[in-house]
């Protein structure tokens, strides 16, 4: 047992019952984890879609799906932006920098654009230990691209399905032609390219005052909330605080 300069006794017996749970969170999210990776093949994609992207060269391009998986990367992480945002989101536009000369309308959701911040810095990373990632929108690319120069973003792939039916037919977009948040993870066989799993609790019921919190365990910003003793704040994540953007 450890203790840390001047905490009571009462403290330390607390600390302790905590500390009990979060070994048993560790240990359920272990269970997920492995149940995940024990799921049973999912339906191969239907095609191979086509994006509109970037090459190697940094030169506007067609991108299949297929063209997403780096040789001998089997697996490849996506994610589903809000871009456009959503009809009823109400949060500030961007008042500065390329996505500022968007309609509100058309402009990205704060949230998701958060999100990417935190995740940019991860990509080498996760592409080093053999994985691909891609972020794909409902957006034009050019407007994908304008975003991520306002974020400084240095390392994500960035797709645009403006041209296909991916997002509906992957369930990130509504019918009514709104856009979803969805993480959504694909993995090459010999039989071609499969879905495997996609962050479907955004989808079901949620408990009473809790957010749906879809890809909760890979939210930076909110977990690291968690550990403070006020806890997650009635906040939205924002595209701008006062004058500077966020990244």
């Amino acid at each position: 047992m450890i203790t840390f300069p001047n905490e009571s006794a009462r403290y330390r017996t607390a600390r302790e019952k905590l500390l009990q749970k979060e070994i048993e969170l560790r240990r359920a999210m272990e269970a997920v984890a492995v149940a995940r990776r024990a799921l049973p093949p999912g339906g191969l994609v239907p095609q191979d879609y086509v994006f509109d992207g970037l090459d190697a060269e940094g030169r506007p391009a067609r991108i299949k799906l297929s063209e997403l998986f780096a040789p001998g990367k089997d697996s490849l992480i996506l994610y589903n932006m809000m871009f456009p945002r959503h009809p009823q989101e109400t949060r500030d536009v961007a008042a500065s920098g390329e996505t500022a000369k968007l309609a509100r309308k058309d402009q990205p959701c704060p949230s998701c654009t958060a999100l990417l911040d935190q995740l940019d810095g991860a990509v080498g990373h996760l592409e080093g230990a053999g994985f691909n990632f891609a972020v794909v929108a409902k957006t034009a690319l050019e407007n994908m691209m304008a975003l991520g120069r306002d974020r400084g973003w240095r390392n994500i792939r960035l797709i645009s399905s403006a041209g296909n039916d991916f997002k509906r037919d992957y369930h990130a977009e509504a019918d009514d032609g709104a856009q979803l948040p969805l993480m959504s993870v694909f993995h090459r066989d010999g039989d071609g390219i499969r879905h495997f799993w996609s962050s479907e609790l955004g989808f079901a019921p949620t408990d009473p005052g809790q957010d749906p919190r879809a890809i909760g365990t890979c939210e930076i910003l909110w977990n690291l909330m968690d550990f403070t003793p006020e806890g997650r704040p009635d906040w939205h994540e924002q595209l701008q605080y006062g004058e500077a953007c966020c990244h």
